[in-house]
């Protein structure tokens, strides 16, 4: 299938554009309140996420009405194009509930195999991350300029990151862990922010689990267009989710499988 990668690449701005406009009032504000998903947990969901992603489903009703939808907030809408946009209108609620500037906006499509585009847009530092078509771009305070992953490098020089301490299930936090021993430095709650770095340069690899599909489509192929690469833990496609692991090269993309592979 043939792709208009101009077309897309406008309506994925377009969307991230009425994202940031929607969430930004609501970002710090005293009077935020949040609802819980989970019984038991915590899985904050609040009025900035609901109208972010009420916000890019109506540019796309006016822009691709033929798409397909996955959001995380509203679900599933079907489409007769063989494109799917995947939203997650703001990746790290617990983040922004708190203050931090480490979620963001993630926006992605492409047919059932996975992500052509990907799109993660931090609107509160004003830095939005955009990789498709073997291109990467970031736009911030700076300007705008090409991006790309960093250059192999042993494992223990690597900077690792992940979201939560936990890491899943016990299984999955110990196959984190084993990786973990072998770095120089990890860090945690940096949630998409940490997929940008990687993209960006600034970092090794990411690796989690648990993620849906929403939660790594548009860092799978912002990361790829950068350079990287981005599969689950025994090396296989990872845009339905599940575990991931986010590297900057195939060399250290090898080196944290090596380990992960003894954690099934």
């Amino acid at each position: 299938m043939e792709y208009d990668f101009h077309a897309l690449t406008q309506v994925a701005h377009t969307m991230a554009d009425a994202a940031r406009a929607v969430i930004l009032p609501h970002f710090r504000a005293h009077d935020l309140s949040a609802d819980n998903k989970l019984a038991n947990g915590y899985d904050p969901v609040t009025i900035a996420d609901r109208a972010a992603e009420k916000a890019m489903r109506d540019v796309l009703a006016d822009l691709r009405p033929n798409d397909a939808i996955m959001g995380e907030e509203f679900g599933a809408h079907p489409g007769t194009s063989g494109l799917t946009w995947v939203l997650d209108p703001i990746d790290g609620t617990r983040g922004f509930v708190a203050g931090t500037p480490t979620w963001g906006v993630l926006i992605a499509v492409g047919p059932d195999t996975g992500p052509i585009l990907g799109l993660i847009d931090q609107p509160y530092i004003g830095e939005r991350f955009f990789g498709g078509a073997g291109e990467a771009t970031l736009t911030g305070p700076h300007g705008t300029h090409a991006i790309s992953t960093r250059a192999p490098r042993p494992l223990d020089k690597a900077i690792l990151f992940s979201t939560f301490p936990e890491v899943g299930s016990d299984a999955d936090r110990a196959g984190f862990e084993a990786v973990a021993q072998q770095v120089q430095l990890v860090r945690f709650g940096m949630d998409c922010y940490a997929y940008a770095l990687v993209a960006a340069g600034q970092a090794d690899l990411v690796i989690e689990a648990g993620l849906n599909n929403y939660d790594i489509q548009a860092p799978i192929a912002l990361i790829e267009a950068a350079g990287g690469i981005v599969t689950d833990w025994q090396g296989g496609p990872a845009h339905e989710g599940g575990r991931v692991v986010a590297a900057a090269n195939v060399e250290i993309h090898r080196a944290a499988l090596d380990i992960l592979k003894a954690f099934p």
